[in-house]
C-alpha cells in the first residue's frame, strides 16, 4: 500500500496517545488535532510537532487536506461529532460508546450508509492482546463449540468529571459486550438485564439511574449461545477489571482475577496458566513498537512527555490500523456503523430493561447487519 491517509485527531486527552501512531504507520500522515482549551492544544501540538491546530471543530471540517478524523471527546458528544464528520466527507472513528441513546445510533448509521465514508467504534478490547489469543484458538478449531460467555468492565468512577456522576453503568458498557460478540461475529438479538443495589443518592437525579451493577443476559441472533455481561462504576469495592471469559468444549478461557496475574486456559479440566502474545507481527513493523507501550521521546520537550501505547491490552496501533487499512482497501472496518450500533444498543437497551424490572428488550433491525 503506497496511499497515504491524512489523519486529525480530535479531543487530546486520550487521543494524543494515537498521535505517535498515525505519525510511524506508512500509510497514514497526522494532518491536524482539535481541542477546545488553547493552553492544551498548543501544549500536545509543541509536543508532538502539529502544526495544524483547531479549536473549533467545524472549521477543522472545512480542511480539505484531512480525509479521516479520530474523535477521543467525552460521550456525550459523539453522536453530534461523528455524523457532522461524515457529513463533511470523512471517514470518521470514534472512541466508545457510539453515542448514548437508539436514535444517535441509528443517526450514525445513516450518515455512514448515506455518504459512503467509513464509521469505525474504536472499541479497544476486541484488539487487545486476550481478545486476539482466543480468537486465534478459536478460529484454529481449537476451543470446540462455543457454550457460553461471561464478561465485565468494573471499575471506580469517583472523583471522574461530574457528567459521570450517577451514569447508568450498561450506557458505557461496550468493553464487556463487544468481546463476546466479536468472536464469531455475533449479533445480538435481545436484552434482559436486572439492576441490583444502590449507588449513593446524590448521583442518582443527574440519570435517574440508582443501581450500583447492572447485569444483562444478550442472546445471539440464530444461536442457542448467550453471554452474561456485567457492569458497575460506583459504590462497588473491586480492583478496575474488563474481563471476557469464554466457555467452550475442548478449551475455555478465564480472565484472571486479579489484573496482573496470568490468564487461565483450561482444556478439559485443567488449568492451565497461559503467557500471551501481543501479535505485532500482524502491524507494519514501523508501529510494531507501540503494543507494549512507554513513554514517548518527544525530544526537546521530554518534560511533556506523554504515556503511550502499551494501556488497554496493547490495541492502540491494531486499532488505528484496522481504521488505515480499512480506507484505503474499501472495506468495512470492525466494528463498523451497524456492528457498533448492534454492540452499544444491547448495553443501551439492557439499562432500559433493567428500570423496567428485567423486561426483555428487542435490538432495533438497524443494528441486525446480518
Amino acid at each position: 500500500m503506497d496511499k497515504v491517509i491524512q489523519v486529525a485527531i480530535v479531543g487530546l486527552e486520550f487521543g494524543a496517545e494515537f498521535i505517535p501512531i498515525y505519525q510511524t504507520h506508512p500509510n497514514s500522515k497526522m494532518q491536524a488535532i482539535c481541542q477546545r482549551t488553547q493552553l492544551h492544544l498548543d501544549k500536545v501540538g509543541d509536543t508532538f510537532n502539529v502544526q495544524s491546530r483547531y479549536t473549533d471543530y467545524s472549521e477543522l471540517l472545512q480542511d480539505k487536506r484531512i480525509d479521516a478524523i479520530h474523535i477521543n471527546t467525552p460521550p456525550m458528544s459523539h453522536a453530534d461529532l461523528v455524523v457532522a464528520g461524515l457529513r463533511a466527507g470523512k471517514h470518521v472513528a470514534c472512541t466508545i460508546p457510539m453515542a448514548l441513546s437508539v436514535e444517535d445510533c441509528k443517526r450514525i448509521v445513516d450518515a455512514s450508509a448515506e455518504t459512503g465514508k467509513k464509521y469505525m467504534m474504536m472499541e479497544t478490547v476486541v484488539y487487545s492482546r486476550e481478545f486476539l489469543y482466543v480468537k486465534s484458538l478459536y478460529d484454529k478449531g481449537e476451543m470446540g463449540r462455543v457454550q457460553f460467555y461471561r464478561s465485565s468492565h468494573q471499575q471506580d468512577m469517583k472523583g471522574w468529571p461530574s457528567y459521570w456522576e450517577g451514569f447508568p453503568p450498561m450506557w458505557n458498557a461496550t468493553h464487556a459486550v463487544s468481546p463476546t460478540l466479536a468472536l464469531r461475529k455475533d449479533v445480538a438479538e435481545w436484552v434482559q438485564c436486572a439492576g441490583s443495589g444502590r449507588i449513593q443518592e446524590h448521583m442518582i437525579e443527574q440519570y435517574n439511574s440508582p443501581f450500583a451493577i447492572e447485569s444483562a443476559h444478550i442472546k445471539f441472533k440464530n444461536t442457542d449461545v448467550f453471554a452474561e455481561v456485567t457492569r458497575s462504576l460506583f459504590a462497588t469495592a473491586r480492583q478496575y477489571r474488563e474481563s471476557f471469559d469464554v466457555f467452550a468444549s475442548e478449551k475455555s478461557f478465564e480472565w484472571t482475577q486479579i489484573e496482573g496475574e496470568k490468564h487461565v486456559i483450561h482444556t478439559g479440566e485443567n488449568p492451565e496458566r497461559i503467557s500471551i502474545p501481543d501479535f505485532a507481527e500482524r502491524l507494519p513493523k514501523e508501529i510494531r513498537k507501540f503494543t507494549t507501550g512507554g513513554v514517548y521521546d518527544t525530544g526537546e520537550h521530554a518534560h511533556l512527555s506523554f504515556i503511550q501505547g502499551g494501556g488497554h491490552g496493547g490495541s492502540h496501533p491494531h486499532l488505528a490500523h484496522e481504521f488505515i487499512s480499512a480506507i484505503i482497501d474499501d472495506r468495512e472496518p470492525y466494528p463498523n456503523a451497524s456492528q457498533a450500533a448492534n454492540i452499544t444498543c444491547a448495553g443501551i437497551l439492557s439499562h432500559e430493561s433493567a428500570q423496567r424490572g428485567g423486561e426483555r428488550i428487542l435490538l432495533p433491525e438497524f443494528t441486525l447487519w446480518k
